[in-house]
């Protein structure tokens, strides 16, 4: 079912490599012109804006854009309770691994009477992007709520699209996941208008404020993705997230029920979903194949898993070594990467480039993707060469607070007035001079 590469017996350099591997085509540039008036309008017209763009994208126009407290807690008392319970367990989970990252101030001495503090600052206010396209996903609520909140960030809003099942509210489960974390302020407002109205602010048909935001973070579709690059500058961003991505690297120990069925579970988020497989037995790759016809079939949403697999995002690849495999995921930095080989753990370790690793047999993706602790807001598209995954460090800004008495900055001076006038600026000296009577 999934086209193969062929890499055994040549060692491709990294621009065949690039050039070569399975990748999903997202042309945000392509959808700007489409995106800009959307942004435009809201900036222009606000909420009235917001709605118009909801009955033609949503099919349906809320009352209002904030939803009401009330029906926070009527989502969260109607909330099956195994969902609950599952939902409460991810979120003590990304409580637990998220409080290891808030970072502490570091004062550092550099001479006497001269220190440079670094304080960490969390951002005043950010909005938080759940998804509500082809499914439903309180686990994104979590994902972005909790490491916000234990940044300390004070202010926040979670925006999903209005759905007409549901009177123009987001997807209860949703509002629910918001109501666990405590989070009181929810919009009914999705894609391109979202973005802009979390930039720009505006005034709710009940002339409420609906306060602009300094971050947005979350995924959405490709639209969403264009507001964000529309926008940033204005607004902070997380990323410009794709299609969602798995490789998995394996080798002949690899279970190759476990390995389809990972490959299945992202390929079942989007048609442009990429699921990637790299491995050093051509055995495994072919019973891998046969059990995707097999369990496809059996899946609930086959014919999206079936594009998905079937499209040029997707793939098998064969290498003759683990070391050519490692070289091949790290050139395609994954959003998601399994490790499912001799010595996994000695293996991952080894892996330069991955939103996320996920190491050995019972280590799957989706494992992270709710209740793992982790974060699953990850770069996709190989921006995990050089990014990371949602973190608390996301909402935190690190600013240099720069004390010296009249004694330190006297001894280094003739230094400052050195650098500044070969950079022919004079005056920077002169800043210095002048808290000396002109001269050091």
């Amino acid at each position: 079912m999934l086209s193969r590469i062929d890499l055994r017996g040549r060692v491709p350099s990294a621009a065949e490599l690039r050039a070569s591997l399975p990748r999903a085509e997202v042309d945000v540039d392509a959808v700007l012109h489409q995106v800009r008036p959307v942004v435009d309008a809201v900036r222009e017209r606000g909420v009235e804006a917001v709605l118009e763009f909801a009955e033609r994208f949503d099919k349906v126009r809320p009352a209002r854009v904030r939803v009401p407290e009330a029906e926070l807690k009527r989502a969260l008392d109607e909330l099956d309770p195994a969902v609950r319970e599952a939902l409460e367990t991810s979120i003590a989970r990304a409580r637990v691994v998220h409080a290891d990252q808030r970072r502490t101030d570091t004062t550092t001495r550099v001479v006497p009477g001269g220190t440079v503090t670094e304080r960490w600052v969390p951002v005043a206010r950010v909005g938080l992007y759940a998804p509500g396209g082809l499914a439903v996903y309180p686990s994104s609520v979590v994902m972005n709520v909790v490491p916000a909140q234990v940044a300390g960030v004070e202010s926040l809003v979670v925006c999903s699209p209005p759905q007409a099942a549901f009177d123009g509210l987001p997807h209860p489960t949703v509002l629910a996941a918001c109501a666990l974390l405590d989070v009181t302020e929810v919009w009914a407002v999705g894609g391109a208008q979202a973005v802009a109205l979390l930039a720009y602010g505006g005034v709710d048909t009940d002339g409420g404020a609906l306060e602009p935001v300094d971050t947005v973070t979350g995924p959405g579709n490709i639209y969403l993705t264009a507001a964000k690059r529309l926008l940033r500058g204005l607004i902070g961003i997380d990323s410009e997230a794709g299609p969602t991505e798995i490789a998995i690297l394996a080798d002949h120990t690899a279970d190759p029920v476990h390995v389809a069925a990972d490959l299945i579970s992202q390929a079942e988020h989007d048609p442009q979903a990429a699921s990637v497989l790299v491995t050093t037995s051509e055995e495994l790759a072919d019973a891998v194949d046969a059990q995707l016809l097999a369990q496809v079939a059996a899946t609930k949403h086959s014919e999206r898993v079936r594009t998905a697999l079937g499209g040029r995002q997707s793939g098998c690849m064969l290498v003759s070594t683990v070391d050519e495999g490692l070289r091949v995921v790290d050139t395609y930095a994954a959003e998601h990467l399994e490790i499912q080989t001799v010595n996994a753990a000695e293996v991952a370790a080894r892996v330069r480039s991955a939103g996320a690793i996920f190491v050995g047999p019972y280590s799957p993706v989706s494992l992270g993707d709710y209740c793992a602790g982790s974060n699953h807001v990850l770069p996709t598209g190989g921006c995990a060469r050089h990014s990371s995954g949602l973190s608390v460090q996301t909402f935190l800004r690190g600013v240099h607070v720069v004390e010296y008495t009249r004694e330190a900055l006297a001894e280094v001076a003739s230094q400052v007035v050195a650098l500044a006038n070969a950079e022919d600026l004079p005056a920077h000296g002169q800043a210095v001079t002048a808290r000396f009577g002109g001269g050091a």
